[in-house]
């Protein structure tokens, strides 16, 4: 996907439009860094340190290791920051569309 670096467009600190310099920033999926998915909890529940009777769920699930990545995309969304030239300031437009590179020229 070709991108030009620079775009004239609408700046909500200035209330108009001004030439905007356009950038890629990365990403973290959230699967990487949720707390609270199984995979995370799994992976910290220490081994002995809770009692009571039961499995408490553990064994209800094939181990980490065995578990299929259904579902994977094969690209990321873009995340475009646009930052105005005249205020400096950063704004993201919109949510974004997939792709497996961007070039800006």
């Amino acid at each position: 996907m070709k991108l030009p670096k620079l775009r004239r467009t609408y700046c909500p600190t200035c209330k108009k439009h001004t030439e905007h310099k356009v950038i890629n920033q990365k990403t973290k999926g959230l699967n990487a860094t949720h707390h609270l998915s199984r995979g995370s909890q799994a992976r910290t529940k220490k081994r002995g340190a809770r009692r009571g009777h039961g499995n408490l769920g553990r064994f209800s699930r094939p181990p980490i290791t065995k578990w299929k990545r259904t579902g994977v995309k094969s690209s990321k969304k873009t995340d475009l920051r646009f930052t105005c030239q005249v205020c400096k300031k950063t704004h993201i437009k919109g949510s974004g569309t997939r792709a497996k590179k961007i070039e800006f020229q």
